[in-house]
């Protein structure tokens, strides 16, 4: 299993990425699923759905380094969680890559992108006026792509249906690098709260950021 990224981001806090190259035979090799699981399998077409739904649980596994079976569920927002062991956990996937966040002790929220020029298309969807408004802001196609995953990251971080992009999260203006932090303030229904995240880029046009709090 290709993993290209493994970073331990604190004591009790891992992200790891994973060159997807495995065939579903392979990736279903490697997994011990339940009835329920098969039946949830079975209703997806072949192709990038069932090998991102696989390889995301595969390294899981991994990351977790147990033999012992793994009951990933999504609860009633469609977050992901361990139902059997005691970890936040985020899961990320796009083309041909896989990304897995887990904590013993925080939130956490991470989302990975294959960016496209298209983006610059449709940045008034995610970015609010305020923020189109930032002088500083970069609006190149990496830059965007950075404000998108971190929103999206953020999104997973809250797990709860309701939060908008454009609307609930502001990106402060950012100098942008290969790799970097980035701070945004998301509206809660308890307040504002302010976040830092991080991202980076790949050398093969992902991006990749990820939140925990």
């Amino acid at each position: 299993m290709p993993i290209v990224y493994n970073k331990n981001i604190d004591d009790q806090t891992i992200l790891a990425v994973w060159k997807i190259q495995e065939s579903e035979a392979e990736l279903t090799a490697g997994l011990q699923l339940k009835q329920h699981e098969v039946d949830f399998l079975s209703s997806l077409n072949n192709g990038k759905r069932l090998l991102h739904w696989l390889s995301t649980r595969l390294l899981l596994r991994t990351m977790l380094n147990t033999n012992d079976y793994i009951d990933c569920r999504m609860d009633e927002h469609g977050k992901p969680y361990l139902k059997n062991m005691d970890y936040e956990i985020s899961l990320s996937h796009s083309f041909d890559y896989a990304a897995v966040m887990i904590s013993k002790d925080k939130k956490v929220g991470v989302d990975i992108e294959l960016m496209k020029e298209k983006i610059q298309l449709i940045k008034h969807k995610f970015l609010s006026v305020d923020e189109l408004k930032q002088d500083n802001l970069d609006f190149s196609v990496k830059g965007l792509y950075v404000c998108w995953c971190v929103k999206e990251a953020i999104y997973k971080w809250n797990g709860r249906r309701g939060l908008e992009l454009k609307k609930d999260m502001f990106v402060k203006a950012f100098s942008l690098e290969e790799a970097g932090e980035v701070e945004a303030i998301v509206s809660l229904p308890d307040g504002p709260q302010g976040l830092t995240a991080s991202y980076f880029q790949t050398s093969d046009g992902y991006m990749l950021a990820y939140v925990m709090a």
